[in-house]
């Protein structure tokens, strides 16, 4: 790791501090969710390339409690959303309420006002009050009456979300997928995870006994960090062709969007400071494709009929992409074979 790199900015950590900051919250949410040691670090990585998680699968498996042990694991302000049939786009953004007294409208924040914003079973409310998160997560503000009002930095939004096959959900809609980062699923434990559930749940939540151990400046200084991690032109131009590759695929009737190549990017840079490196490598990119971009895809209707999944048609994808060439990646790469092969996130790097 060139330290240099990340301290020669104001306000960056160096690489002991943020290898020491970033392995706390992991290991303080570890204390919650067992044997999920590369999703709980995937999550804290797309908090740190400012972007949002959604987390899908069953119920049961540890959605919430990964959301809710993420949050409290900083110290900074929280806001939990139980999404319902009934819940308005009101309850999420806030809304001008007249005032007899001071015979004016003042401003009641929503629940969106926080740091990090959990949002639990968003695919159990409405459309239009799923559409009502579509500003604050690109924009970072929510604008009612016509007044617009800035959003805390950082800003995040956990999502969880049963998939669509079960009862009473409303799918999300394509613009609200594409906003965020990463989508990720929990899957069930290991016989060993499960077995270390029930002796550490046996006499109290650890839930309720987390404290934090980073603040929102802590946060702020490792996002400032993450944004100056190198990504070489060649690296940049992969998760071009990358993106570009679902675009032309006849199994996609909708491939990713621009936005998507930034946030992969931005992940990927994440990962990089995570795994110890300032620069990205195409095995970052690689292993983030599926979480980043299988989520913003739709599959043709001949796709469906063979029950071909985005996660599938995108791991085929990396497959067929070459890595760039030995001689444009970053200076600080190892020459690897080209074999389009990727690897789960945080996962150790084939030789």
């Amino acid at each position: 790791m060139t330290q240099q790199t990340w301290d020669e900015v104001g306000g960056l950590l160096p690489h002991d501090e943020f290898r020491a900051a970033s392995d706390a919250i992991v290991a303080n949410i570890e204390q919650v969710i067992e044997g999920k040691t590369a999703t709980v670090r995937l999550a804290l990585a797309v908090l740190l390339a400012e972007g949002h998680l959604l987390i899908e699968d069953v119920p049961g498996v540890g959605k919430t409690k990964l959301a809710k042990a993420l949050a409290r694991s900083i110290d900074c302000s929280v806001r939990r959303i139980q999404f319902t049939p009934d819940l308005l786009p009101s309850d999420v953004t806030g809304v001008s309420v007249y005032n007899q007294e001071t015979h004016d409208f003042e401003f009641r924040p929503g629940a969106v006002f926080a740091n990090l914003v959990v949002g639990d079973e968003i695919n159990r409310a409405s459309p239009k009050t799923q559409s009502a998160l579509l500003e604050c997560m690109e924009e970072r503000q929510v604008t009612v009456d016509g007044v617009t009002y800035q959003l805390q930095t950082p800003f995040m939004v956990i999502a969880t979300q049963n998939p669509i096959e079960m009862e009473g959900t409303y799918p999300l809609p394509e613009a609200q997928r594409d906003r965020f980062t990463a989508r990720i699923a929990m899957g069930y434990p290991g016989p060993q995870a499960e077995l270390a559930m029930l002796d550490g749940h046996g006499a109290a939540d650890p839930l309720q006994e987390l404290r934090p151990v980073a603040d929102a400046e802590t946060v702020r200084r490792l996002i400032a960090t993450v944004r100056q991690v190198h990504a070489a032109d060649a690296v940049k131009q992969y998760a071009v062709d990358l993106v570009t590759a679902t675009r032309e695929s006849p199994e996609l009737r909708l491939g990713a969007s621009p936005r998507s190549t930034l946030q992969l990017l931005r992940t990927a840079r994440a990962v990089a400071a995570l795994e110890g490196r300032d620069y990205v490598l195409p095995d970052d990119l690689q292993a983030l494709a599926v979480p980043v971009l299988a989520h913003r895809l739709i599959p043709t209707a001949d796709a469906q009929l063979a029950r071909r999944t985005t996660d599938a048609i995108i791991a085929e994808l990396v497959h067929r992409l070459p890595l760039p060439p030995d001689r444009q990646r970053t200076p600080y790469d190892t020459p690897r074979p080209a074999t389009g092969n990727a690897r789960p996130p945080f996962e150790p790097r084939r030789p």
